[in-house]
């Protein structure tokens, strides 16, 4: 249930802990689960270290698998608009877009990619930081309707109707049968 979130207190900046190997294994998984297509992807992330660090690892073990690359963009967490790294982002029509950083810096981004782009969130995976009741306040459900991503553990999560569902690694899934 989506209930009152705790944020950062004022002033403070959000910074995502460090991504988990088990978190972009599953972040692949996503992508590259049965029968996708995907093949190209655009990648974002806040200017924070561990957003970095994610998009770095995600992009390294993309194109390890031969896969396509289109863009590496990557935003404030406070701007007048993000226009600019919003159509950097879907300039080149990516068959996906993988977002890393806090909520509150990608919140605004979605926004404006939701207002002046043809990005869709059900094209899109975050890195667990993204799995958050947190990210739909900030965002509007409308506008993260359909994004999913991975959690820390190696599970999954999806944003839909203003909800936020995780599922069990497909390990601990099967373990509990």
């Amino acid at each position: 249930m989506n209930g009152p979130t705790t944020g950062p207190q004022p002033g403070t900046r959000e910074v995502p802990a460090p991504h988990t190997e088990a978190e972009l294994a599953a972040l692949i998984g996503l992508l590259t689960g049965h029968r996708s297509r995907i093949r190209s992807v655009a990648v974002g992330h806040g200017r924070d270290g561990s957003s970095r660090a994610a998009a770095q690892a995600f992009t390294a073990a993309w194109q390890a698998l031969g896969k396509d690359v289109l863009a590496v963009v990557d935003w404030p967490e406070h701007a007048a608009s993000w226009l600019r790294p919003a159509r950097r982002l879907t300039a080149q029509t990516p068959d996906a877009w993988v977002l890393a950083g806090a909520p509150a810096g990608v919140a605004p981004l979605l926004r404006r990619l939701r207002r002046s782009t043809d990005w869709d969130p059900a094209r899109t995976v975050g890195f667990a930081s993204l799995g958050t009741p947190r990210l739909v306040e900030l965002a509007r459900a409308d506008t993260v309707h359909g994004l999913r991503g991975a959690s820390r553990d190696g599970g999954t999560w999806d944003l839909r109707r203003g909800w936020t569902t995780h599922y069990l690694p497909a390990v601990a899934a099967d373990a509990q049968r």
